[in-house]
């Protein structure tokens, strides 16, 4: 051999791997580190793309697990609209990797709960998950009593699960200047007040992005080291940007930090994977054919085509699992299409002119 590029595969090659191929004949993107079956128990959690991994599994019988279930008389889409069964726990959307890591030490107490609340309409809203009572809490004991469930889920989940996937949404993010809570949505916006004062944006770059994210996971494996998590970007654009740059350019800052921050979070790593989503939804060589007319929602066949490489490379690598009995009762929660997805920041769509 007289260099290295004599003795590579064909997958190393643009021409034989992508350009041949073709877009539908695509294989082996993902090389899978660890095998994820059927009777693992599997929460997902992160930006609204989340949603449809968990769906997908479910409905191929895994055992995604829904650690917060929504009381008996809540059922199907209702119980769906006041944030049940979207997600593993009734957190709402966690887009950012500060935002995790944010959740998982107030559910253990390892930082102090700052007791800020938002009113609407003299209703109470959770700045943390302010769109999963649409109406708010009829009191601040009620809204403090729902969070105080959604910790010891988060608690449970953490610590009785096999595999945690978690999927990145976005880089900018809201914070109190004072107490440093970082809000689910900008104040003002769903509820609560805007005080340019107290209220303070921020763009993360890659290495702040990184930090947190390898916090979260280091702290979520404190809890149960033998917790594998797989990492994934979403591929849907922002809805808004606070940056002051055009929306497509700052959708692709965020994205390109997080598929960064996710590749070094994976990188020599045996229990924290990354799974290519993104790339599968946003990759040229699909021509935006996974994307609705308003080149943001992923269409159904974007997400079939995504969890097609997810398990077929997982069969590939560690062959096809053995499914036992399928598990219809989570099928019925999680969401049908994208008419399901419940994305919190698609409300900032109502404050364009």
């Amino acid at each position: 051999m007289t260099h290295p590029y004599e003795d590579m595969g064909p997958e190393a090659y643009w021409k034989t791997a992508v350009a041949a191929p073709g877009a539908h004949g695509l294989t082996g993107l993902w090389s899978p580190k660890f095998a994820i079956k059927p009777n693992h128990r599997i929460v997902t959690a992160g930006s609204c793309f989340a949603q449809h991994i968990g769906n997908a599994l479910a409905e191929r019988g895994y055992l995604w697990t829904d650690c917060e279930p929504a009381p008996p008389y809540l059922l199907g889409d209702e119980a769906r609209t006041f944030g049940y069964g979207v997600f593993s726990f009734r957190t709402g959307n966690i887009y950012t990797p500060s935002m995790l890591l944010q959740w998982l030490e107030l559910a253990d107490g390892a930082r102090d709960e700052v007791r800020e609340v938002w009113q609407k309409d003299g209703r109470f809203f959770d700045p943390l998950r302010p769109a999963i009572e649409p109406n708010g809490f009829a009191s601040e004991d009620e809204l403090w009593a729902a969070r105080q469930s959604t910790y010891a889920a988060l608690r449970r989940a953490i610590e009785t699960a096999n595999v945690f996937v978690f999927t990145l949404g976005l880089t900018e993010r809201w914070h109190n200047r004072e107490t440093g809570l970082e809000y689910a949505l900008c104040p003002g916006t769903v509820a609560g007040e805007f005080d340019a004062e107290q209220h303070v944006f921020t763009n993360t770059n890659t290495r702040t992005t990184q930090r947190s994210l390898m916090r979260a996971i280091r702290f979520a494996r404190s809890k149960n080291p033998k917790l594998k998590v797989l990492l994934t970007v979403s591929p849907v654009p922002l809805t808004a940007t606070a940056s002051g740059a055009h929306v497509l350019t700052a959708t692709q800052y965020s994205k390109s930090v997080l598929r960064a921050v996710a590749g070094m979070a994976a990188e020599g790593s045996k229990h924290v994977d990354y799974f290519p989503s993104f790339e599968i939804i946003t990759h040229p060589i699909f021509r935006g054919m996974f994307f609705a007319p308003n080149m943001r929602s992923v269409v159904p066949e974007g997400v079939t085509t995504v969890m097609k490489h997810f398990f077929a490379d997982q069969a590939r690598v560690f062959g096809a699992p053995r499914m036992g009995k399928t598990r219809k009762r989570i099928a019925a929660v999680v969401p049908k299409g994208e008419e399901d997805i419940k994305c919190e920041e698609e409300l900032l769509n109502a404050f364009a002119a």
